[in-house]
This record gives structure tokens, sequence and C-alpha cells, in this order.
């Protein structure tokens, strides 16, 4: 079987996506990298993407005149790519419903909090504020609702009686680098939908802490 085709969008310093790169090049995923995207010219992330060689691509969204104008250049640029499925590591762009029907169950995103508690901005906040005794994150399939699609992996953190919102976030994105690969491992296995749940027929040895 052909390696697993990703596309990487983001938009910062893209620790999710040198974490994929790292679990590809100890063997621990099955898969390559063949297109990094950013929308800001700045990112570190795609720094890092071309320092390690790999295809990279930047579409400034401030030089477009509308999120659509913006949105169809991306299209162009990941349909010549050919990804299996498309990776948001940090991309803090929403794409549009037609966007992710045209990659229906193809998007992959994670989010830093055991869904569907806590979406959108500040999960991290938000549980502290709720006094949750126990958070993570969450790797899911992007439909078009905010942080509502059909869920893949998720891994816990305990939340500490003295945790700042740093503290917490440092923890939870340990498991996000952990838990991105873990989702793709067993995406490359045999799945299928059922109502809401995915369901992996394989059996897959999940990514553990180290």
């Amino acid at each position: 079987m052909a390696p697993m085709r990703l596309a990487i969008l983001l938009s910062g310093r893209g620790s999710n996506f040198r974490a994929l790169h790292d679990a590809i090049s100890r063997g621990d995923l099955d898969a390559e990298i063949v297109l990094v995207f950013s929308n800001r010219p700045d990112a570190a992330g795609i720094a890092a993407a071309r320092s390690l060689g790999l295809r990279s691509e930047i579409l400034d969204h401030r030089s477009y005149s509308s999120r659509a104008a913006h949105e169809a250049a991306l299209l162009e640029i990941v349909e010549k790519a050919d990804p299996d499925y498309l990776v948001l590591a940090g991309y803090m762009r929403l794409l549009s419903a037609s966007f992710v029907a045209r990659y229906r169950n193809r998007i992959l995103n994670i989010h830093p909090a055991l869904l569907p508690a806590f979406p959108g901005v500040d999960a991290q906040a938000q549980a502290l504020a709720h006094g949750v005794k126990v958070s993570g994150c969450t790797v899911h399939f992007v439909d078009e609702s905010l942080d509502g699609g059909p869920i893949l992996v998720q891994r816990q953190v305990p939340v500490h009686d003295d945790d700042t919102v740093e503290a917490l976030s440092e923890r939870i994105l340990e498991q996000e680098h952990l838990g991105y690969v873990e989702a793709l491992q067993k995406l490359g296995g045999s799945w299928r939908i059922d109502g809401r749940r995915v369901i992996f027929e394989n059996k897959k040895t999940p990514v553990r802490s180290r």
C-alpha cells in the first residue's frame, strides 16, 4: 500500500506539523507530506517546511478581496497536490461549507478540549473556569459546524488545582502531538462512519505517551 498523502494547513508555529513529520521520519506513520500551506508568510511552520525540503505554498489572505477568493486559490493548490487527507495544524481560517463538502471526511482538525465540551476559542481557559478535573484534546473530522465533526481520537490530561492556562495548554499540546499521529495511523486501516461514530475495524497499536 502506498503511503498516505497529507496536506498540512497551518498559520503559526506548526508544532503539530513537526510532530507528524518526526513520526513519519521515525517510521511510526506510513505517510508522506505532499504539501504544507500557510495563509501567513511569517508563519514559523512554513519556514520549517522549507528547511525540510517539503513543498510549501503561501497565499496571504490579506492579499485577496474576499474569503471566497482566497479559498478558491487554496483549492487549486490542494487539488494539484492530490492529498488523501488535509490536516489542519493551527490553521486559523474557517473553511466554507462547499470546501468541506469537497473533502468530506478527509479534513482533520485537533481541538484542545474533550469535545463536545468547550468548543471554539480559549478552550483551556473555558475548562479552568468551569472547574473540570480532566481535560485533553480531540482529533475530529471537520464538518460545517464549529468543532463538531465526528471524533477520531481523544486523549486526556488531568487538571491540577493550581493550573494556569499556560501550564494546562502545554500538557494538552504534548497529547496533541501524539493524538494526531494516532488518528492518522487508524485512518490508514479500515474504518467506517456509523451516525456520528467513527468505527475503526483495524487493530492498530495506539501511540503512547513518552
